[in-house]
C-alpha cells in the first residue's frame, strides 16, 4: 500500500462488513503459499487499518491475533519472534510515516495484549512476559495516552490515529487507571537489580515526569510513589530541586559557601545510592569541587572508610579518571566509580596502572564508531568507555546482554570483573585500541579477527560501552572455541567454557542431556554429583571459592522449554529463612522471571546482594543441566535422601524433560493403523 494512502480517512463503512471483508483477507493469507503470502499482505493491511480506525477496531484485530499471526502476518519480518522485540524500538515504529511499518507494530502490540490476558498461548512468550512487555510499551509512550500530538504525529496524519488507538486499547485493558503505579512498581524492581545499562529505566522516569508537568493529564491518584524517581535524575539536591538546567546550576555552584557545598554533596550521595541511578547535575557538581574542594569528594561519593581510604590512596588516579570520563551525559560511571572503590579492588598491584593505560587509551576507528552509533558524539567515544568500565569493575553483576545470544560473553565478562579486573582491562585495551583479541584454546592461540563469525549474526547496540566494543570479539572467539570441538563426543562447553572463562572455572564437568538425543541421561547421579560439589550439607560445608560457569533450561510461567541459557553460580547458603539458596548471576537483563511449576527466581528480599537472583537449591537444580567443578575436591557422590531426590526429578519431567525422557521410560505406543 503507498504511504499516500494512510492520511486518508477511513470512508464510512458498515463494521460487520468490513470485519468480514478482515476474515476473508486473512483465510486468503492463510491458504496461500508461502512465497505467495506477500503478494496478499497489501490487502490485508489496508483492511486491519481501516478496521483499527473503527470505535471497535482494536478489539476485533485481538480476537483475531492469533489467527493473524498462523496465517503469515509476521513471516520474515522482525516482528515474527515477540521474545526479541524491544520495547524501546516501539515509538519509532508507531510514529513512522510508513504506513506498513504502524500497522504491523500495531498487530504485534495486539498479538501481545491477546497472550498476556491469556487469550492466546503463545509458543515463545509468556502471559506474564507479554504483560511486562507491554507495561514498557506503555511507559516509553506514555505521550500517545496523555500528550497532545507532536511533531512526528503531525507527519503521520490520520495514520497517528492508528498508533494512539492502539496504545489507548491496550492501556484500557491492561488497566488504564495502573499504568502509571504499575510503571513506577517495575521501574523500582528493575533498579532493585542494579543494572549497567539503565538508558531505558531514564526513559521511563523521564515520560513519567512530562506526564506529572502536563497541565491537561490527570493521573488522579496515580503517580504517587514517582517523586523520589523523578528527583534522582532531574533535581537531588536543594539547589537543583526545579531542574534549572546544567549552564544555571554551574552559576548556583560558583556563589556556594562551604556549608551549602556539603549540603549538596550528602543530597547526590544519598540520591545515588539509594536508586542507583545518577543525575547529571551530580556529573556538574563533582566536576566544579574537582577543582578547588576536592575533599567534598568523599562525600559527594557517599563512601565508607573502605571507599575513603582507597580514594586517599589512589588519589591522582581517581581525579584523572573523573576528568577522562565524567560528564553530565555519563554521570552514571560516578555510581560505578563509588562502588569500584568500596570493593577495595585498586589495591591489587595491577589495577592501578591498567587504569592509567584506560584513561590514556587510544580508541581505534571501528570501537569509535561503535560508540558514536549508540551514544552520540558528545562527549568523545573515550569518555564513554571510560564510564564503562567503572560501572562494570564497581557492579559486575550488572552487565546484561542485550537483545543478542551472547550471554557466554556477557557472563565471562561479569566473571572477570568480579574475580580478574585486570584481565577484564587487558580484554578492553586489546578490543578498542587494537580491534583484535586473541585467547588460547588448549595452547593454540584464537584470534577475533580470524574467526568465521560468531553465535550472534549482529551484535545490536543496546549494550553498555563496554560490552559494545568487546563483547563481538568474544562472540567470535567463543563461537571459534566451539568449532574447533566438532570432532569430539559429548558437548562442547566441557571444553571451551574453562579455556573460554579462566584457569577458576573448574574442569569437572557434567551433563544431564544426551548431546546426540537430547533425551535426559543419568539425571539421579548428575544431581548427586551437584549436591556433592555445591550443597553446604554435603560438601563438607566448603563455600564456593571462585565464581562457576553452568547452564540452565530456561522454562516460562507455564513450565515449558525455552532454551539453554548461561549463568554463574556465585554462592550456595542459607537465606534469612534458613532455606538453602543458590545465588547466581543471570545476564539477560531481568533476572526476576517465573520458570513455571512454583519456580520462581527471587532477586530481592531472600538475602540477594545487588545483581544476583537466586532460588531454594531444589529449585535451582531442577533447572540445572550443566556445572563444572573441581574434579580434585569433588568427592563421593552425595547420599542425599530418596524424598528430596525424587522432588528435583519430579520437577525435572513436569518441566523442560517431559518431553525428553529416554526411550526405556516411556510406554510403548500401540502400531499405528495402515
Amino acid at each position: 500500500m503507498s504511504n499516500s494512502d494512510a492520511g486518508n480517512p477511513a470512508p464510512v463503512v458498515n463494521f460487520d462488513k468490513l470485519v468480514q471483508r478482515l476474515d476473508d483477507a486473512i483465510a486468503a493469507l492463510d491458504e496461500s503459499r508461502d512465497f505467495a503470502k506477500l503478494g496478499k499482505l497489501p490487502r490485508l493491511f489496508d483492511i486491519v487499518r481501516r478496521v483499527l480506525l473503527q470505535p471497535e477496531g482494536c478489539l476485533a484485530i485481538e480476537q483475531r491475533a492469533e489467527r493473524l499471526e498462523k496465517a503469515g502476518v509476521f513471516l520474515g519480518t522482525d516482528w515474527a519472534d515477540p521474545s526479541i522485540l524491544l520495547p524501546s524500538l516501539t515509538t519509532f515504529s508507531l510514529q513512522s510515516p510508513q504506513a506498513d511499518t504502524v500497522i504491523i507494530e500495531g498487530l504485534s502490540e495486539l498479538r501481545l495484549l491477546a497472550v498476556a490476558r491469556g487469550e492466546y498461548l503463545h509458543e515463545s512468550m509468556s502471559a506474564e512476559q507479554a504483560h511486562h512487555y507491554l507495561t514498557q510499551v506503555l511507559a516509553i509512550n506514555l505521550n500517545m495516552l496523555f500528550g497532545e500530538a507532536g511533531e512526528a504525529e503531525r507527519e503521520q496524519g490520520k495514520l497517528a490515529l492508528v498508533s494512539r488507538a492502539v496504545v489507548q486499547h491496550v492501556a484500557t485493558q491492561i488497566g488504564y487507571e495502573h499504568v502509571i503505579d504499575q510503571l513506577i512498581e517495575e521501574i523500582w524492581r528493575i533498579l532493585q537489580q542494579r543494572p549497567i545499562q539503565v538508558s531505558s529505566v531514564r526513559q521511563m522516569i523521564t515520560q513519567i515526569a512530562l506526564c506529572r508537568i502536563d497541565p491537561n493529564v490527570d493521573l488522579g491518584g496515580a503517580g504517587q510513589g514517582a517523586e523520589r524517581l523523578i528527583s534522582s535524575l532531574y533535581g537531588p539536591t536543594q539547589a537543583c530541586r526545579e531542574d534549572p538546567g546544567i549552564p544555571v546550576y554551574q552559576e548556583r555552584l560558583q556563589s556556594m559557601d562551604a556549608v551549602a557545598l556539603q549540603s549538596e554533596a550528602t543530597g547526590f550521595a544519598r540520591s545515588m545510592h539509594d536508586t542507583g541511578l545518577v543525575s547529571p547535575y551530580h556529573a556538574t557538581f563533582v566536576r566544579h569541587i574537582l577543582e578547588s574542594q576536592d575533599a567534598l569528594l568523599t562525600e559527594a561519593l557517599g563512601l565508607s572508610s573502605t571507599g575513603r581510604d582507597c580514594l586517599l590512596c589512589y588519589k591522582d588516579l581517581v581525579h584523572e579518571l573523573i576528568n577522562e570520563g565524567v560528564y553530565p551525559e555519563t554521570a552514571q560511571g560516578l555510581y560505578g566509580l563509588a562502588l569500584m572503590l568500596e570493593r577495595g579492588i585498586l589495591y591489587q598491584p595491577p589495577l592501578a596502572p591498567a587504569l592509567w593505560r584506560q584513561a590514556r587509551l587510544s580508541i581505534c576507528p571501528h570501537a569509535r564508531e561503535r560508540i558514536r552509533l549508540a551514544y552520540g558524539y558528545q562527549p568523545q567515544p573515550k569518555a564513554w568507555l571510560s564510564q564503562g568500565v567503572l560501572n562494570m569493575l564497581g557492579q559486575p553483576l550488572g552487565v546484561g546482554q542485550g537483545n543478542n545470544p551472547t550471554c557466554q560473553s556477557a557472563r565471562a565478562l561479569s566473571m572477570w570483573a568480579y574475580n580478574d579486573p585486570d584481565y577484564l582491562l587487558q580484554m578492553v585495551a586489546w578490543a578498542a585500541r587494537d580491534n583484535e583479541i586473541i585467547m588460547h584454546f588448549e595452547r593454540c592461540p584464537v584470534s577475533s579477527s580470524g574467526s568465521q563469525g560468531g553465535v550472534a549474526s549482529e551484535v545490536t547496540l543496546d549494550l553498555d560501552p563496554v560490552s559494545l566494543v568487546v563483547v563481538p570479539h568474544l562472540d567470535r572467539i567463543y563461537a571459534e572455541m566451539g568449532r574447533l570441538c566438532t570432532d569430539r563426543q559429548g558437548d562442547p562447553h566441557q571444553w571451551v567454557n574453562p579455556e573460554f572463562h579462566g584457569w577458576s572455572a573448574g574442569r569437572g564437568f557434567r551433563i544431564n542431556v544426551d548431546v546426540a538425543t537430547g533425551h535426559l541421561e543419568d539425571l539421579d547421579t548428575f544431581l548427586r554429583h551437584f549436591y556433592a560439589s555445591y550443597h553446604p550439607y554435603y560438601n563438607g560445608n566448603q563455600p564456593l571459592i571462585h565464581p562457576q560457569p553452568a547452564g540452565v533450561a530456561v522454562t516460562d510461567s507455564a513450565a515449558r522449554f525455552i532454551g539453554w541459557h548461561a549463568i554463574t553460580i556465585l554462592r550456595v547458603t542459607l537465606d534469612p529463612e534458613e532455606v538453602m539458596r543458590v545465588y547466581f548471576f543471570n545476564p539477560n537483563n531481568d533476572s526476576g522471571q517465573n520458570w513455571g511449576d512454583d519456580v520462581v527466581v527471587s532477586t530481592s528480599r531472600k538475602g540477594e546482594r545487588f545483581g544476583e537472583a537466586s532460588l531454594p537449591f531444589e529449585q535451582f537444580a531442577s533447572r540445572l543441566y550443566i556445572f563444572h567443578f573441581d574434579p580434585l575436591e569433588r568427592g563421593e557422590p552425595a547420599d542425599v535422601g530418596e524424598e528430596e531426590l525424587e522432588r528435583v526429578i519430579s520437577r525435572v519431567h513436569r518441566s523442560w524433560g517431559r518431553d525428553r525422557l529416554p526411550a526405556e521410560a516411556l510406554q510403548a505406543e500401540p502400531p499405528q493403523e495402515k
